[in-house]
Parts: C-alpha cells; sequence; structure tokens
C-alpha cells in the first residue's frame, strides 16, 4: 500500500515535500492554549501531509493515546519517541501530547518520503529503525516488527476513536500539573466508557461497596473473636495459677 502522504503543490503545480522534511523545527513555538487529542491529530495530518487514520493508528499501538507512556526501552509519550529521535525532530517535551504528536507525524512523513509512499516500509522503519529496513531489504524479520505492520494498518483501514482529552498550556509554554491530571483523567474515563456503560459502572460500585463492607464485617469478627480467646486463655491461666492444687505442687 502506497500514500501520496508527504508530496504537495505549490503555485506552478510543481510537487514539493519541503514541508515534511524540515529541520531544526521547535515544536515549543506552536503550543497553544488548549486543544483536543482529535484536533491535534488533525492539524499534524494537514501539516505534514500524512493520512490522519495512519497517524492516529501509530498513536493507538504505541501507547494506546496515553500521553505519560513509557516503554522499558525509554520510548516516550503518545507516539512512543525515544529521547535521541525526539531532539532531533525538535521535541522539547515527549510528555507533551501535541509536540509527541507533531514529533512522531513528522517523523512518519519522512520515513514515507523515504519509501517512496509505501506504508508498510515506514511504519517498519518507525518500529525498528530505517537501518535494519536496508539491511534486510524490506520489513525486517522481527516478530515483533511484523506484528507492529499488521496491527497498525488494521487500525488505520479501520479507522480508531480517539479519547476525549483535552489539555491546556501555560504561558510559558509549560502544562501545568493539573492539566497533567485533567488529560490523564480523560484518558482513563474515555477507557472506561469502551469497558462499561454508566448503569453498569454503578452497579459495579454498588457491588464493590457491599464487598468491602463484606469484608470489614468479616475483619471485625475475626478481631472479635481473637479478643475472646485472648480474655479465656488469660482467664484459665489465672485460674491455673491460683488453685491449690498448683500451689502445692509449686510449693513442693
Amino acid at each position: 500500500m502506497r500514500v501520496k502522504a508527504v508530496q504537495g503543490t505549490d503555485s506552478t503545480g510543481a510537487q514539493t515535500t519541503a514541508a515534511a522534511v524540515d529541520q531544526g523545527e521547535d515544536f515549543a513555538s506552536y503550543l497553544k492554549t488548549s486543544a483536543s487529542l482529535e484536533e491535534i491529530f488533525t492539524e499534524a495530518a494537514e501539516k505534514y501531509n500524512v493520512p490522519k487514520n495512519l497517524i492516529k493508528a501509530i498513536a493507538k499501538a504505541e501507547s494506546d493515546f496515553n500521553p505519560n507512556a513509557t516503554s522499558g526501552a525509554g520510548a516516550q509519550g503518545i507516539m512512543q519517541l525515544m529521547p535521541a529521535t525526539a531532539r532531533e525532530l525538535g521535541v522539547t517535551d515527549s510528555y507533551d501530547p501535541y509536540q509527541n504528536i507533531m514529533g512522531g507525524t513528522k517523523y512518519i512523513s519522512e520515513m514515507l518520503a523515504k519509501y517512496d509512499g509505501n506504508v508498510s516500509l515506514a511504519l517498519a522503519a518507525y518500529n525498528a529503525g530505517s537501518n535494519n529496513v536496508a539491511k534486510y531489504g524490506g520489513i525486517p524479520p522481527f516478530k515483533e516488527t511484523q506484528n507492529y505492520v499488521v496491527k497498525v494498518t488494521g487500525f488505520m483501514n479501520n479507522g480508531v476513536e480517539v479519547p476525549n482529552a483535552s489539555y491546556n498550556i501555560n504561558a510559558d509554554g509549560s502544562i501545568s500539573a493539573a492539566s497533567v491530571q485533567e488529560v490523564e483523567d480523560s484518558y482513563y474515563q474515555s477507557i472506561l466508557e469502551q469497558l462499561f456503560s454508566y448503569e453498569e459502572y454503578l452497579k459495579f460500585i454498588d457491588m464493590y461497596m457491599k464487598l468491602q463492607e463484606a469484608q470489614q464485617e468479616e475483619i471485625k469478627e475475626e478481631q472479635k473473636q481473637g479478643e475472646e480467646q485472648k480474655d479465656g486463655s488469660y482467664y484459665a491461666y489465672q485460674q491455673l495459677h491460683y488453685t491449690p492444687a498448683v500451689m502445692n505442687l509449686l510449693g513442693q
């Protein structure tokens, strides 16, 4: 499959790919006052002329849209950018959803340009690196990479629903702690909404509270029985200690 992801036309009708391979870009200068994830994906797709479904599919496969995701290898954010790659792309904060998505989109646009719009090769390079694609003359024989290409392609073809998450930016370009928490809360809420209806959620909470109450009652009952056993043992000890037979034995 191929897409014209990074080719546009100027006023004369000539094709150009300059927007997709712009170097030295710093995404901090593009920060908005507020934006939803869907709006960010739309802007990134338009800026780099990459199909929005492809960007969303990568984000789904990489982090399931979690802006604070960190892999064991150190990849960060929604599009799972490695720190070195992020720096090369001009991303100053990989946990900023806007910068991360814009940077990841810029990177996949460069891979699409490199492989003449071949989505499978671009995805393989995104996952395993372009050096491995060159080394093996195509998709590397890595199970992870092969599964990744299939997964992302499937998401892209079937469509991906983006969580209804948004964030706010401070005047200095930083994200406030409260805003980051709002993004996380919105993300997890969207996941819950996919798993449960509101009525099912209420039933779950009711069952959970009843279970907690039952467990507390059981703990109290066990503590009560323990106290009774302790008191009984102490009383039996006192009875034994002061019986005449015991005193006679001790006296001997």
